[in-house]
């Protein structure tokens, strides 16, 4: 999969830009607060329909204008394909072979991309919220069923946590329907849970090998996903159904008192291990950084499996943060295997031999300008 060029309107500080990418690197290249971070944003929004860096849309639109609009267009296996994402008061609009798309579900995977920034070393060592967020835009990204039951999962499970709070204040008292929701969304968790254990899975067995051959064969990463279901009853999608109807059946009485859902994927989580210890806890900034390095490097190949094509992988700034030794592995691994859009405000920190003839955007207050490699 490549993204062959991109045309933006309004978007950010960019009014109208249209740029053709070389199928290997691509670099953008300037000062900070020029436009780097929000070129690359765009590819990110064009691909996932959200950004990365802010829930309010209203931020992804030029100052000047109610609307924005970008336009790419992917080379696939199969051909290329014209996408199309509009962006306004009245919502987004996706395009797909100039056709609308009635759901944008429908126009997510389209164009499949794995972003890397510095923030995202935090996968090891932040927060749960961070975790779940990353399996969920990655996940969804490989599997349109994925993205639904996720989707359906976070609609049911906001007319929960309403109708516990009408409970707890005893706005309602009726019991039965809480019952339903409960039923609708052990459903779609034991979905969710069942597709992540799946993938977690198979991304576990590509961030292994990665990850030994970082640590020199020193170190053995591992995965634990933690869940309220018992781990005798995650083998099908039924058992952990059932698991989860049972226990919001007996916590019923405790979430109307706390006026929310106690259990779910939403609450689950991931942990890293090497040589089995925990990373979060006992690992060194060096083992989380590798860890984190591993994971996002062990995408790339599981999504190649899941949709038989490379994404695209976008680097914002991420170098400066590895070491030469790190730098040196992630370069190494991407070359002439994925097509690559990093942003930096300097190559010199950068091992020239490692980058395979790129091509420089200069980005200056949002105007762009070829420069010479």
């Amino acid at each position: 999969m490549r993204l062959t060029e991109i045309e933006l309107h309004h978007f950010r500080n960019y009014e109208d830009q249209a740029l053709q990418f070389s199928k290997g690197i691509n670099v953008f290249l300037g000062a900070n607060a020029q436009g780097k971070t929000n070129l690359l944003e765009a590819i990110y929004v064009l691909a996932l329909t959200r950004s990365h860096r802010t829930s309010n849309e209203k931020e992804l639109i030029n100052w000047q204008s109610q609307t924005a609009q970008i336009k790419g267009i992917i080379q696939k296996r199969l051909g290329n394909v014209p996408i199309e994402l509009d962006l306004g008061p009245k919502g987004k609009r996706a395009k797909v072979n100039h056709l609308e798309q009635a759901k944008l579900s429908s126009y997510v995977g389209q164009l499949n991309v794995i972003l890397f920034a510095p923030e995202d070393l935090s996968i090891v060592k932040g927060a749960p919220q961070i975790r779940r967020k990353f399996m969920d835009m990655e996940f969804g990204q490989m599997s349109n069923r994925y993205l639904y039951n996720s989707t359906q999962y976070k609609k049911i499970l906001k007319q929960r946590n309403r109708y516990l709070k009408d409970l707890q204040h005893r706005v309602q008292s009726d019991k039965v329907y809480l019952d339903v929701l409960s039923d609708q969304l052990s459903a779609y968790g034991a979905e969710i849970i069942h597709q992540r254990l799946a993938l977690l899975k198979q991304l576990e067995t590509f961030s292994k090998k990665i990850h030994t051959e970082i640590s020199q064969g020193k170190e053995t990463l591992s995965f634990m996903y933690q869940t309220a279901v018992p781990d005798d009853q995650l083998q099908s999608v039924d058992s952990i159904y059932q698991s989860l109807l049972k226990q919001f059946s007996r916590i019923k009485d405790k979430e109307i008192q706390r006026g929310t859902t106690l259990l779910g994927p939403h609450r689950d989580d991931l942990k890293f291990a090497i040589n089995e210890r925990e990373v979060q806890s006992f690992g060194s900034q060096g083992q989380q950084r590798t860890t984190a390095l591993s994971v996002k490097l062990a995408e790339i190949d599981l999504m190649k499996e899941q949709t038989s094509e490379y994404p695209i992988l976008l680097l914002d700034d991420v170098l400066s943060e590895l070491d030469d030794y790190r730098q040196t592995h992630l370069l190494t691994a991407i070359q002439d295997k994925v097509q690559t859009f990093l942003t930096t405000t300097s190559l010199s920190g950068v091992q020239e031999e490692l980058l395979s003839d790129p091509k420089i955007f200069r980005i200056t207050n949002g105007k762009v300008s070829l420069e010479e490699s």
